[in-house]
Parts: structure tokens; C-alpha cells; sequence
């Protein structure tokens, strides 16, 4: 019987090794922190209404808060699922800094055309759609940019969806789990390349 090859034994068990070791870092760690994050989005809904920040982050999301759009300079759509299209403006504003978007309401009409001149808004803070392939997002450092979503629609368009916290992910467990499959998987494939290497012994030296 040949003996155990010794560098792609090594390099297989720290390949396991670290596996092992993310999959208990995703439970350990990532899981309970986005757990209380999320308890947090869960309870800014009630939390006071603020004015729209000036670099808002992910803290804030689905926070309460309120804008002035001085003047639409352009409306967009995205897609909004079973709502059809969120209709999105961008503003020119004052104080709130450059560049504020208001998801101004939904329809079900891609042909559909809205008038709206802007003015005093309230709603809450959301991520705005991200347009990069989700490989990009994933390995991307760039804050998402941020929208207030109208709490009430412009004329002729559907009523925005409530905040949802549903829409965040919690895929720690999920990844904790399948690095420990993958672990699993590494180390009974190599057993088996280790069997075949035994029983080919003999036919290889006779």
C-alpha cells in the first residue's frame, strides 16, 4: 500500500480547515450581528420622523424622515415586482444636499406618465435600486445610495409598499451551513481519491 502523499494531504486538510472555520465564523459572529441589525431596521419605523440626512447610511433604513424637492429634474422607473414600476425623481435641492431621489409612487403601466413638480416630502429611507450585476455588489466597498420613499403617491400612481424588513437578507446560516458541506464534501472525495491510490498500488508496482 502506498503511502499517504503528504503535500496534497496538507493542502487538502487546510482547505478543510478553513472551511470549517468560515462556516463557524458565519454562525458565530456574521449570523448574531446581522441579527441585531435587523431588530434595529425593525424598530426604526417608530422611530421620531427625521429630516433627510445629509449621507445617510444603513443604520437608517426604513427610518421615518422628510425632504424638499426644490425642482424634478428627471423621473426614471424601476421595477417593483407585483406593484409593476416604481416611478423615481430626482431633485435639486437645498439643504439636504445635492442629489435627493423620491420614489413617488408605482404603476402597472410601463407606458405610464406622471406630472409631478416636486415640493415637501415625507416617507421613509430605503436603498435605491442598484443597477450592478450582483456579482459587482457583492465585492463592491461603495455605499449604496439611498432614496426617501413617499408615503404618499403623486397623482395618478399607486401608494408605495410599507417598509418590509423581509426585504433585508439573512443568508448567514445558510452560508454557515454550506461551508461545512463544502467541508464535508472535500474531505469524502479525498478519502475516495485516497482509496482509489491504494487500490491502484499493486497494478502500478508489480
Amino acid at each position: 500500500m502506498k503511502r499517504i502523499p503528504l503535500v496534497p494531504t496538507l493542502v487538502v486538510g487546510l482547505a478543510i480547515a478553513a472551511m470549517i472555520a468560515l462556516g463557524v465564523w458565519q454562525l458565530t459572529d456574521r449570523l448574531p450581528a446581522k441579527e441585531a441589525y435587523l431588530a434595529q431596521l425593525a424598530g426604526n419605523p417608530a422611530r421620531p420622523a427625521m429630516a433627510w440626512p445629509r449621507v445617510p447610511d444603513d443604520t437608517m433604513l426604513f427610518r421615518r424622515a422628510s425632504a424638499f424637492c426644490l425642482e424634478p429634474v428627471g423621473i426614471a422607473r424601476a421595477g417593483a415586482g407585483a406593484a409593476g414600476f416604481r416611478l423615481i425623481a430626482t431633485c435639486r435641492t437645498g439643504a439636504e444636499g445635492p442629489g435627493l431621489r423620491v420614489q413617488i409612487g408605482t404603476t402597472r403601466d410601463p407606458e405610464a406618465k406622471v406630472a409631478w413638480g416636486g415640493g415637501e416630502v415625507s416617507g421613509w429611507i430605503a436603498h435605491a435600486p442598484d443597477a450592478r450585476p450582483l456579482i459587482a455588489g457583492l465585492f463592491s466597498k461603495t455605499t449604496p445610495e439611498f432614496l426617501l420613499v413617499a408615503d404618499r403617491p403623486a397623482a395618478g400612481l399607486n401608494p408605495n409598499a410599507p417598509p418590509d424588513i423581509a426585504s433585508v437578507p439573512n443568508n448567514h446560516l445558510a452560508y454557515g451551513v454550506q461551508w461545512f458541506v463544502f467541508a464535508a464534501v472535500a474531505a469524502i472525495v479525498y478519502a475516495f481519491a485516497l482509496r482509489r491510490r491504494a487500490k491502484d498500488a499493486p497494478s502500478a508496482h508489480p
